[in-house]
């Protein structure tokens, strides 16, 4: 033995696994690490140094203070973890095996790759023993204990009692009810999405964002800590008020009440000043932030014993209400009777001044809208146990049962108290006595006192500690590059939001109105609330394979109605309050889809699309579409005619003349680009490139998605491409590419076969062609043109050289020009006929265009100028000296002639005739057309029989010396309709 470890031998070397060529060898273990194994490269091929290889032995730490058990399962780890369990399992592949790294890759914990060595190098793994794991909470101390605190707070202790006797025990129950209902139902919908799976830090923000997206999850979510934070200011308030009704001695500012109703009263009322408030406010929220500060762990560690002095005090009030008048009789507290039962059955809205009492001259109104905005903080707090989801054992569990259990606790508690509250005392105690629950509290309402100050500054703490945390957890997720500033590392107090929620919190405490503050942070209670109904409605409403939770007591119809609940409960309490606190999240929506990073976090919204994408395609149907319906889908072809500019995955104008053939960016388009190549060899390079294009994409806004494919050649790739791309209706309808200009100066000779080939491929599949020449030519968005947009339309295409034309004008940089459309017609006397329909032809489109009719007999009287003669004359001798060389090879091989691994027939008759064709329009264009903004024509197919580069003569012919030309060819559908 040496170091502490032991020489254990591990068996044969055949028995370590070979991946990728190398071996597993194991080596001496370092120090600190209980073992350690050596990966050693072997050349691939070498199998003979895997046959011929000796014994190993790997030595593992055993200290000398290991009991025997340990050790034991330090060799059993060993050897179930080891080679030869893994040797066995060899053919399923090492990086897919079901072990703990896999099984936590699946759980989302980033777990970061071992990297591949380089042949030739050693790379030394290290096992560790795994860490020992945090404390974590069970559902009594994780959630319940904690969402009570949160539950049982401010309001039911010094306005609870207030709120029976405004609304009455009638109003008060239906009061309790329809909150409670509220909370009942969204704590469901929680339920259900929090035993979906495993969940995060983040509480509610985490749940909303990964159910609706970061967008919504992040304005939802930063609401709900601007209400945390309020909820805080709101629980300071209430401690200092109950201090200074407890003292009153210690006011600075005291107020005394004499007059009730316009009424004289016997004994005064002192009420706490505003600027007492404020002052002891802002004091006491200082000394917790810096308590926050201090002992974030202390805090979680203590707060749940602040919540023995509120159960304790809760007893005293019970046993105060039932033995009241029995040993200590008070003003105004009746006992427990009937006849203060039916007194205070009714409602009795009325003015009250700032502190709530009742003042015919008083600035606010109550009714029964009003006391929902002033109760409904009492019944929140559901979600402190979703907050410490980190810290608990099994979310799945813990926070379906701690949050109902907590929820129908303290609703029950509420019931009970009406009925007692509203029984034992008259209206004008409950109305005067905002310390009812003080005064009646056995033996004397000093416990009362304590506990209602102990429960609201350990709600305080809860607030001024989870709200940070919330915060913390959103810029983490960097979205929005403005929370950056609040990001903290891992296992790191968030400092910074910290200060940031108690600023907040200190602007909240100068208002000093705790009936104004908190309806306020109800609004925002209610939009997260909101939000996690809306989660769990478009998540069971889809019912997606992964949508599969624990909790199985809930349903869409549940969610909906909680969510709708929610709204109507924020109306009721304020329009305004209502209106602010949407519109500001809207706001911070559209703020973090403008400047937020785009994450996918498998939201139900990519569900919805993609739920609602299918059915819309299964409506569309296999039909053809009808000419109304019909929208330009083009296929654009990106791989150039030669190299890029900027070295960019795309021809820029190209991504250009795409937006262009769509009208207000309405439309898709499929940008293909095609790799030569074996696919198993460059599927990794074909993923790369599909990724650059898509970002290219994006960054020229254009609508559409990128596809690379991998295949030996071009032209196959393209025929696969053509037959396979989109689906039923949603199938390209449109190839765009762009004209081989460089061809012949480059001496580019397997061009023209592949033109040709992608021409009869898109014909054979019933495909529009549109081809571009002159592309760098070609106006961005900011160049404006002016001139025309000249067609010439020779042959019936379904309508689609006019409809581009129309589009072209839609956009910028063409809104100015106007359209001339040129027929040719083959007699004189056809010409005005044919200029009468197409003019009648065009208005019933609902086109305006000039129209221009152009006989046969003026094209033949045409003369030619000596440079088109000349260009005419060189195509010629290119044309005859092909013929030549391929009868030559033809006699030579005796075999007929053949061109592009394929048999022609060629009469040079037709051949001059067809290079005259396209001269003769090229003139006719450059003299028609020299001013225009761009010339779209007709794109003539080609020819049966004749070799490719023959067919790029004509096509050079015809667009000789023409600046921007669109070439077309339409399919066998139209496009454009006469009828409305």
């Amino acid at each position: 033995m040496e170091g502490g470890g032991e020489e254990i031998e591990i068996g044969d070397e055949n028995e370590f696994p070979s991946v990728m060529g190398r071996k597993y060898s194991p080596v001496v273990a370092h120090d600190n690490d209980s073992a350690v194994v050596e990966m050693t490269s072997i050349r691939p091929g070498s199998s003979s140094s895997l046959r011929n290889h000796h014994l190993k032995k790997a030595k593992v730490d055993v200290h000398p203070n290991m009991t025997s058990e340990e050790r034991e399962d330090s060799l059993a780890n060993h050897s179930i973890n080891g080679p030869q369990r893994e040797s066995k399992l060899e053919l399923f592949g090492f990086d897919s095996l079901v072990n703990i790294l896999g099984l936590k890759s699946m759980t989302g914990d980033q777990i970061q790759a071992p990297s591949s060595p380089r042949d030739g190098e050693d790379v030394t793994l290290t096992l560790e023993q795994p860490k020992p794991s945090a404390d974590k909470s069970g559902t009594l101390m994780g959630v319940f204990v904690p969402c009570l605190q949160n539950i049982l707070g401010i309001i039911y202790y010094i306005r609870f009692s207030w709120i029976v006797g405004m609304a009455g025990i009638a109003e008060s129950l239906l009061l309790v009810v329809f909150c409670g209902s509220c909370t009942f139902l969204t704590t469901v919908s929680l339920s259900a999405i929090a035993s979906n799976g495993a969940m995060k830090g983040g509480g509610p923000y985490y749940l909303i964002g990964r159910a609706l997206g970061p967008e919504v999850g992040v304005s939802i979510g930063l609401c709900f800590f601007l209400g945390t934070t309020i909820a805080g200011a709101m629980y300071v308030l209430g401690a200092v008020e109950t201090f200074l009704n407890a003292v009153p001695i210690a006011g600075i500012f005291r107020e005394t009440i004499t007059r009730v109703n316009g009424t004289d009263i016997a004994e005064p009322i002192t009420s706490p000043s505003l600027h007492d408030l404020q002052i002891y406010g802002i004091v006491v929220s200082i000394l917790l932030c810096f308590v926050v500060f201090g002992g974030v762990k202390m805090i979680n560690r203590v707060a749940p014993a602040f919540l023995v002095p509120v159960l304790f005090s809760l007893l005293c009030i019970f046993i105060g209400v039932f033995s009241a008048r029995h040993d200590r009789p008070a003003d105004g507290v009746t006992g427990l009777n009937l006849e203060s039962f039916k007194n205070n059955w009714g409602s009795a809205y009325q003015m009250t001044n700032n502190a709530g009492i009742p003042d015919p001259n008083g600035k606010i109104y109550w009714n029964f809208n009003a006391l929902v905005g002033l109760f409904f903080p009492a019944v929140t707090g559901i979600m402190a146990g979703s907050n410490r989801s980190a810290y608990l054992k099994d979310t799945q569990r813990a926070i379906p049962v701690g949050t109902l259990a907590a929820t129908l606790t303290t609703t029950g508690l509420y019931l009970v108290s009406v009925l007692l509250f509203g029984a034992v005392a008259t209206r004008d105690k409950l109305l005067t006595d905002r310390l009812f629950s003080a005064t009646v509290a056995w033996p004397f309402p000093a416990i009362v006192y304590v506990g209602i100050i102990l429960s609201t500054l350990g709600a305080a703490l809860q607030s001024l500690t989870g709200a940070p945390r919330l915060l913390a957890a959103i810029a983490n997720d960097d979205i929005l590059p403005v929370l950056n500033y609040f990001k903290v590392a891992d296992g790191h107090e968030p400092h910074v939001a910290t200060l940031f929620t108690a600023i907040i919190c200190i602007g909240c405490v100068v208002i000093g109105n705790l009936d104004l503050i908190s309806p306020t942070s109800t609004m925002f209670y209610l939009v997260c609330y909101a939000g996690v109904n809306l989660s769990c409605f478009l998540l069971d409403l889809l019912d997606a394979p992964s949508w599969r939770p624990r909790w199985k007591f809930h349903h869409w119809s549940l969610s909906l109605v909680g969510a709708l609940l929610c709204i109507v409960i924020m109306f009721l309490i304020s329009w305004t309050f209502t209106i602010v606190s949407l519109a500001l999240a809207s706001l911070i929506y559209y703020y973090v889809s403008i400047k937020g990073k785009a994450g996918d976090w498998g939201d139900g919204f990519k569900s919805a699309y993609f739920q609602l994408a299918l059915r819309s395609l299964r409506s569309l149907g296999a039909n053809q579409v009808h000419p109304k319906n019909w929208y330009p889908i083009p296929l654009v072809f990106c791989r150039p005619w030669g190299k890029l500019p900027e070295n960019v995955p795309c021809h820029p104008k190209l991504a250009d003349f795409a937006n262009f053939m769509k009208k207000k960016g309405r439309g898709m388009s499929i940008f293909v680009s095609i790799i030569d190549g074996d696919y198993h060899e460059r599927a990794e390079d074909a993923k790369d490139a599909c990724r650059e294009l898509s970002t290219y994409i994006d960054y020229k806004k254009c609508e559409g998605v990128a596809e690379i494919v991998v295949a030996p050649n071009m032209s196959e790739g393209f025929r696969g491409i053509i037959q396979t791309m989109g689906l039923g209706n949603l199938k390209p309808n449109i190839v765009v590419m762009r004209y081989p200009e460089i061809w012949r100066s480059e001496n580019l000779t397997d061009i023209p076969a592949t033109f040709v080939g992608i021409i009869n491929d898109c014909i054979v599949a019933n495909k529009a062609v549109v081809i571009v020449k002159g592309l760098d030519e070609w106006p961005n968005e900011y160049q404006r043109q002016y001139g025309t947009i000249d067609l010439y339309w020779i042959v019936r295409d379904g309508g689609l050289m006019l409809l581009l034309s129309q589009l072209l004008l839609t956009k910028d940089s063409f809104e100015g020009c106007k359209i001339q459309l040129f027929c040719i017609a083959e007699e004189d006397s056809d010409a005005e006929g044919l200029k009468a329909d197409v003019k009648k032809f065009l208005y019933d489109l609902r086109m305006q265009a000039e129209v221009i009719v152009i006989s046969m007999k003026s094209w033949e009287a045409e003369g030619e100028q000596q440079e088109s003669v000349e260009t005419f004359s060189a195509a010629q001798r290119r044309v005859v000296s092909c013929l030549e060389e391929m009868k030559e090879q033809a006699q030579r091989n005796r075999t007929p002639l053949m061109a592009d691994g394929k048999p022609v027939f060629v009469e040079e008759q037709q051949v001059d005739k067809f290079l005259y064709t396209t001269l003769k329009l090229n003139l006719m264009v450059q003299k028609y057309s020299r001013l225009a903004a761009v010339v779209l024509v007709s794109l003539p197919p080609p020819p049966l029989n004749h070799p490719a580069t023959f067919y790029m003569e004509y096509m050079d012919l015809l667009v000789e010396n023409i600046p921007r030309l669109l070439i077309v060819r339409g399919y066998h559908k139209d496009v454009v309709t006469l009828f409305t």
